[in-house]
């Protein structure tokens, strides 16, 4: 074991670290990079294929942009989800089914058979497709009261066991599915280089392979085993995020600018994209960082040309909250770049409305290509018919819902509990060099 027992080394260490990390770059100018195609596992239905295709044939331009809108359920009412048919929905952390932050497992189901029933009636946006609903269930279902918390990321890297990684993504899948809740915005893939960066505890390790190891293997413990019970049962769509390099920002600046090569964008933030995609995860987020002064959510080469065409993703790509506000020449109420760069499903908590509108007009008026909405609506049809959403029924007559002893489960609690243990860090404060005096 390495130790530092001299203060002023160690401060002056901490300086150097600081000093190399704001004044190093690299070039924005990069050589072309080859990624490696690694959806190799999951295969498409011709079944599905079809079935998407006879939905897509019979949707007007207005209920294909309905699909690619995700509000929020403090904003978003019933009888707007009834008007609209908004393909999907959200609770932030700070939300609650009719504002009860202690609601009760029946409540959370009550909220989501409203919005499903909703999004089945016809009467007004003229065609029934079911709505899903995404929360952030990153450690544990943890906006949930009464639900079992595990270790967050930077804990669970430091116990190098990724079948623990797969326990935890079961168990919280089903503690997710007790809730009628579909989609997990899990697992968070950030590959950190610079502790200063505020969210360093989202990531596993600096480790890119570390990474990897347990990206792949928490996407296959919330959505399952391609092949086995991939989104069967409790299992739940997974979503790999923040697409990429969101660890590695200048400073460590959250949402700032990741200044590396493709090169090193490629072999150090994207190793937990390699194996997610390969277990087959359905959603990937959009990063709120930029990549050398182009925010990501803007960046076509990022999106469409390396994450769906090279890698081979064959889900959906969804922004983070508000995110399409940073893309040069959008706001909160339109973003055609971020569509056109390839996102498929905006997060538009708030703005929702307006910016639904400003969409279907953008598509008329030639700025979207219906081409680029058919295909955004096609991935994200593909991930709810492979989950099974069209023959399921509303949410509390599934039969994972019926499982009200999964939130906070005593199994679950003693998975959290190991998970505990063996993330456990000591640290020996040798000869009192912490806390470091400031005469020092």
């Amino acid at each position: 074991m390495f130790q530092i027992k001299n203060s002023k080394l160690l401060r002056c260490l901490f300086s150097l670290v600081a000093a190399l990390t704001c004044q190093y770059s690299y070039s924005a100018e990069n050589v072309q990079v080859k990624w490696p195609n690694v959806n190799t596992k999951l295969k498409r239905d011709p079944a599905v294929e079809a079935q998407i295709e006879q939905l897509l044939a019979k949707m007007t331009i207005e209920q294909k942009v309905a699909q690619m809108i995700q509000p929020e359920i403090g904003y978003l009412s019933v009888e707007q989800m009834r008007k609209y048919g908004f393909g999907s929905y959200l609770n932030g952390g700070n939300t609650a089914p009719y504002g009860d932050k202690r609601a009760v497992q029946a409540t959370w189901l009550k909220y989501a058979d409203e919005m499903y029933l909703a999004s089945m009636d016809s009467t007004k946006d003229g065609i029934a497709i079911p709505t899903i609903w995404g929360t952030d269930a990153m450690h544990g279902h943890s906006n949930v009261y009464g639900a079992t918390l595990f270790p967050h990321n930077i804990g669970l890297g430091a116990a190098h066991d990724a079948d623990l990684i797969k326990r935890i993504g079961q168990a919280t899948a089903k503690e997710v599915s007790a809730t009628g809740i579909e989609w997990s915005f899990a697992p968070t893939v950030a590959v950190v280089r610079d502790d200063r960066w505020g969210r360093t505890y989202e990531s596993y390790s600096e480790d890119p392979e570390l990474v990897r190891l347990y990206a792949g293997s928490m996407v296959t413990g919330i959505q399952g085993d391609i092949g086995a019970d991939f989104l069967k049962g409790s299992n739940r769509i997974a979503t790999a995020k923040h697409f990429v390099g969101d660890g590695g920002t200048e400073r460590g600046v959250d949402r700032g600018n990741t200044l590396i090569d493709e090169k090193g964008l490629r072999d150090i933030h994207s190793a937990g994209y390699f194996s997610a995609i390969n277990e087959g995860v359905q959603s990937v987020m959009a990063s709120f960082n930029s990549w050398n002064g182009k925010r990501v959510h803007g960046d076509k080469h990022l999106l469409t040309d390396v994450l769906k065409n090279q890698l081979g993703f064959d889900g959906f790509v969804v922004s983070d909250w508000n995110a399409h506000k940073f893309v040069e020449g959008c706001d909160l109420e339109q973003c055609a770049q971020a569509i056109n760069a390839g996102v498929d499903v905006i997060m538009v908590p708030e703005h929702f409305e307006a910016f639904y509108h400003n969409t279907v007009k953008q598509v008329k008026d030639g700025v979207i290509a219906e081409s680029r909405i058919n295909d955004a609506v096609r991935r994200f049809l593909r991930a709810k018919i492979r989950w099974g959403v069209f023959v399921k029924g509303k949410p509390s007559s599934r039969p994972e819902s019926q499982h009200s002893q999964w939130l906070g489960a005593s199994q679950h609690r003693t998975l959290a509990r190991e998970a505990v243990r063996k993330s456990l860090v000591l640290l020996k404060n040798n000869e009192n060099v912490l806390p470091i005096k400031a005469s020092s």
